[in-house]
């Protein structure tokens, strides 16, 4: 039985075989029937529901392969200090958000930067003091690896002038030794492990919101990065029958020992929910400085950033995690820190070899924000996918000059990896950066921010339109273990997709942010619908 007929339609299939039809035929969940008008209304009958598209365009549903879903949820109910231009405006938002809380009560927030502001320097915990003396005030940093506090955030975590560094992280000091404020990398958790957590159910109630807002930029499926309680979050989004998008689940590294104890393996789970790979961090960011680096940063030739996980326990970490059935995925921003995590990689393909695996595990670098020349092609040969988020270019570039300089020819530039033969899949990092896909598109096909650079930031590593679509859709499926059912539309595919209000092939790449999304489709129903 034909459930569903959509027709006079524009819809890019991005199945090479069939490029564009004008209508489809969708029968529980999956894609039944691609063609002509005429010969798919042929197959409807009393009970099949015939959607006229007028002319809108279609795309398969677009996917994000690198965000932090629970943050995302959380960021919503915080104070917005996301790229606030000046560090008094920061300030004022804690002020107005500490006027309407409790003594005694957290305020936390997201996504300042201090490379915004007209001195460039990290802030302090007197900033936050003098607004919010009564209020611990946790802020997390746009890169996520740096978090600025107030005196009761640190008193409250038990942070101290003495308080030694943790591995892999540093509490920022001043000349005479006193805590700033400033927590880099593994420091953060100190304050962050004493910030109440919502309850599960308060979680998917806040899932859900965010949930509305990805659906209505035309997203139908996500890689999480996130801690088990998103997991248990999502669970109960979908015990509601609630959830409307697909979700894979990265292992981070402090659960894997949990995670092979039951014995779970790489796509456990359904095509809702499925576990994805082991999550480990080998540096930092480059907001923070931390990025672990060959050459020091310009203009501090002492900083060469900071390893979070250093290569040898990396190793072991991998070994385990691919002879118990996952793969790895692992942060790197850096060009120390990529080369360090290709050394990993290439250890445990031998392994892998070995041991003669029936297919090899679908290894991932994220980020790849900066790659030294000698490592261009190792992400190919070693079939390692690049996770790479083509906002972070835009949003970077003016810092990525002012610390890296010449070596970013080789900085934020999936069209290296594209020629090589890497697989590619793009994401967001929310929140980070927004999950617009549509922004995500437009930086890779532009390199521009504001129309600057008016030629694009390094245009050479500028792609097409039809590459950056793969990147948000076939990529993301093949990283999932489900490029045999998502990623395009054909036959036996599942019916995830996107309408938009007009053909994203005709309008001028400047306005690509601009399009609307008019309905959004995850396994044949409409989760979002803005027409008639």
């Amino acid at each position: 039985m034909i459930q569903t007929i959509l027709f006079n339609g524009n819809i890019i299939t991005l199945d090479e075989r069939r490029p564009r039809v004008s209508a489809l035929a969708i029968s529980y969940g999956r894609v039944v029937a691609l063609g002509l008008d005429a010969e798919l209304q042929r197959l409807a009958d009393s009970n099949t529901a015939s959607v006229n598209l007028d002319g809108k365009t279609v795309l398969p549903g677009l996917a994000d392969a690198h965000l932090h879903w629970e943050a995302q949820a959380c960021a919503l109910k915080s104070v917005n200090v996301f790229e606030a231009p000046s560090k008094a405006l920061a300030v004022e938002r804690v002020a107005e958000r500490a006027r309407q809380r409790d003594p005694g009560e957290w305020i936390t927030g997201q996504g300042w930067a201090q490379d915004l502001w007209d001195d460039r320097a990290f802030p302090d915990k007197t900033d936050l003091d003098l607004v919010a003396p009564l209020n611990p005030v946790f802020l997390s940093a746009k890169s996520g690896h740096a978090g600025w506090v107030n005196s009761a955030a640190l008193a409250a975590a038990g942070i101290t002038d003495s308080t030694a560094d943790p591995d892999g992280g540093q509490i920022l000091r001043a000349a005479n030794g006193a805590a700033t404020g400033i927590l880099l990398e593994t420091a953060m958790d100190i304050v962050q492990d004493r910030i109440p957590s919502p309850t599960p159910d308060q979680l998917a109630d806040m899932m859900e919101e965010a949930q509305a807002l990805a659906l209505r930029c035309g997203i139908t499926m996500i890689h999480d990065f996130d801690e088990p309680s998103c997991l248990v979050a999502l669970q109960i989004l979908r015990e509601r029958g609630r959830l409307d998008l697909r979700v894979v689940k990265q292992i981070n590294q402090r659960w894997l020992d949990a995670a092979l104890d039951t014995g779970i393996r790489r796509d456990f789970g359904d095509d809702w929910i499925r576990i994805g790979a082991l999550k480990l961090f080998a540096d930092g960011a480059l907001g923070a400085k931390t990025a672990l680096m060959f050459e020091a940063y310009e203009g501090e030739p002492d900083n060469f950033g900071m390893a979070v996980v250093d290569k040898e326990e990396m190793v072991e970490l991998v070994s385990r995690a691919s002879k118990s059935g996952l793969p790895s995925s692992i942060h790197a921003i850096g060009d120390r820190a990529v080369h360090d995590v290709l050394d990993v990689f290439e250890i445990v393909r031998r392994e892998e070899r070995a041991r003669a695996e029936p297919a090899g595990r679908r290894h991932r670098i994220e980020h790849v924000q900066i790659i030294h020349p000698q490592d261009v092609g190792r992400l190919a040969e070693l079939d390692v996918i690049a996770s790479m988020q083509p906002i972070h270019a835009t949003s970077d570039m003016a810092t990525a000059d002012r610390y890296w300089g010449a070596r970013n020819r080789y900085a934020y530039n999936p069209r290296l990896q594209l020629d090589q033969g890497a697989r590619i899949a793009f994401g967001s990092d929310a929140p980070v950066e927004p999950f617009n896909p549509f922004l995500g598109i437009h930086a890779a096909i532009t390199r521009q921010r504001d129309g600057q650079p008016p030629d694009g930031w390094y245009p050479e590593a500028r792609l097409s339109l039809h590459e950056s679509l793969l990147g948000f859709t076939q990529g993301p499926a093949y990283a999932a273990g489900m490029e045999n059912r998502l990623g395009k539309l054909s036959e036996g595919y599942l019916a995830d997709l996107v309408l938009l209000d007009r053909d994203i092939n005709q309008v001028e790449p400047a306005a690509i942010p601009e399009l609307k999304v008019r309905g959004t489709m995850v396994d044949g129903r409409w989760r979002f619908r803005d027409f008639d």
